[in-house]
């Protein structure tokens, strides 16, 4: 029925793009009739759309159907035009320039209608597809190929973003993730909890939506993780004490899993936490950071760490220090850490891991990393191998099939972009529902 629709849409577009020719055979009732259908189209172009959850939602997916009505419909205008111009008798060469302009104006109508739709709701076209578009979009065959791949993110987006939206409303009686205790997410090295821009992403509003209550570590972003570790531990007891909730789930990316471990094992917070889970740490450093710092003059070193440092301080950190963060990712450094600390009887400990198949599935600097780290430390996510991330009682290794995988920032949810055969947000949603079914 939706192809149905589409078809009849887009062969009704056409007629209007062509009007100028069929007026004069069929008269101006026709062109009062297709002018109403002309209408109707631009403001409801898929009665499908009603069926979506949100308004912008709608609007997507009404905008990607107006291109696909634009493709065919143009399709069939040049077939049209093209046989006119072939069979064009003597004198009516300005009735074909005329039916010629006229499809160009309907056609601009349907295509600007839908791009715009699609470029002010699409959020996983993000920056790099919208100016493919806008590049591309003056170049014959590549501008159509562009379209067919915004096309198809705008419609994968909302059948995604609607899916994800009836599941949460199905069960949100059941509030599959309200824990016992509060979680915890504590972020990795070199970023911060901004206030306007979540390090996680999408992720706490799906918890949030299935019952869970949420704090932030709020640790500084590059410093040794003893000192992190003191801050993580004071912001557990705060938490704790503060509301009453005696413990807290502590999920914990990257460095911060070392951090959470530290604070656990030798300041004291092992009162004040059920669980730790560690997401993508690592926990047995890594060898390409031994390398790095090993290699790079100790004049670079110093460079990079002084501009480092003032930026991070601009961004909030008390006293950042770089050099001090990046050598605790070292091999040696942290089997110092795993020999002087040991898990917490009491405390359950879990950890997850992922890997991207191929450099391409990752984005910058993650698709140049990869090669590095897997030269020294093999399969990874761009920064931590897969044979470091292990810890606790569980662990969980994810990835998806195909080229793509899953990067150190895809299991943040840092760039907000939906992958095929993982919903992160779904992820996270049934490890706290797993928290709460362990009674943490």
């Amino acid at each position: 029925m939706k192809t149905l629709i589409r078809i009849i849409n887009s062969f009704l577009v056409f007629l209007t793009a062509n009007t100028y020719g069929l007026i004069i055979t069929h008269g101006h009732t026709y062109l009062a009739v297709v002018a109403v259908f002309f209408i109707l189209i631009n403001i409801f172009p898929s009665l499908y759309s009603r069926k979506l959850p949100t308004f912008r939602l709608r609007v997507c997916s009404d905008g990607s159907e107006l291109l696909i009505i634009f493709l065919l419909s143009t399709l069939l205008s040049a077939i049209y035009l093209i046989y006119l111009a072939i069979s064009l008798i003597p004198g009516s060469t300005l009735s074909w320039i005329i039916s010629l302009l006229i499809a160009i104006a309907i056609e601009s109508i349907i295509f600007w209608n839908g791009i715009i739709r699609v470029y002010s709701t699409s959020k996983q076209l993000l920056i790099k597809w919208r100016l493919i578009g806008i590049i591309c979009g003056w170049i014959p065959v590549v501008n159509v190929l562009v379209l067919l791949k915004i096309i198809r993110i705008a419609s994968k987006e909302t059948a995604f973003e609607s899916k994800k939206i009836f599941i949460d409303r199905e069960r949100e009686d059941k509030q599959i993730c309200r824990t016992k205790y509060p979680i915890l997410l504590v972020h990795g090295v070199f970023f911060r909890d901004f206030k306007y821009f979540n390090y996680w992403g999408r992720i706490p509003d799906a918890l949030k939506k299935n019952g869970a209550v949420i704090h932030y570590g709020n640790q500084q972003s590059a410093a040794s993780v003893v000192d992190c570790g003191k801050e993580i531990s004071q912001r557990v007891r705060q938490i704790a004490e503060e509301s009453g909730c005696g413990k807290v789930n502590i999920i914990a990316h990257s460095k911060g899993g070392l951090d959470c471990r530290y604070a656990i094992s030798k300041l004291g917070s092992e009162k004040y936490v059920a669980s730790l889970t560690t997401i993508n740490t690592p926990h047995r450093g890594s060898l390409f950071a031994d390398y790095l710092l090993s290699k790079m003059p100790k004049g670079t070193r110093s460079f990079i760490a002084s501009k480092y440092n003032a930026a991070l301080k601009k961004l909030g950190d008390d006293s950042p220090d770089f050099l001090a963060a990046a050598n605790d990712l070292t091999t040696s450094s942290c089997k110092k850490l795993n020999d002087a600390i040991s898990d917490i009887p009491g405390v359950f400990y879990q950890s997850v891991g992922s890997k991207l198949n191929k450099a391409s599935g990752g984005r910058f600097p993650l698709n140049f990393s990869y090669h590095l780290v897997k030269y020294f430390d093999g399969p990874n996510d761009g920064l931590v191998s897969a044979d470091s991330f292990t810890w606790g009682e569980k662990t969980s290794f994810l990835t998806v099939s195909g080229n793509r995988g899953i990067s150190h920032g895809d299991i943040i949810d840092l760039n907000r972009e939906n992958i095929d055969e993982f919903d992160v947000r779904e992820f996270y949603v049934d490890l706290a529902h797993d928290l709460k079914n362990r009674g943490f």
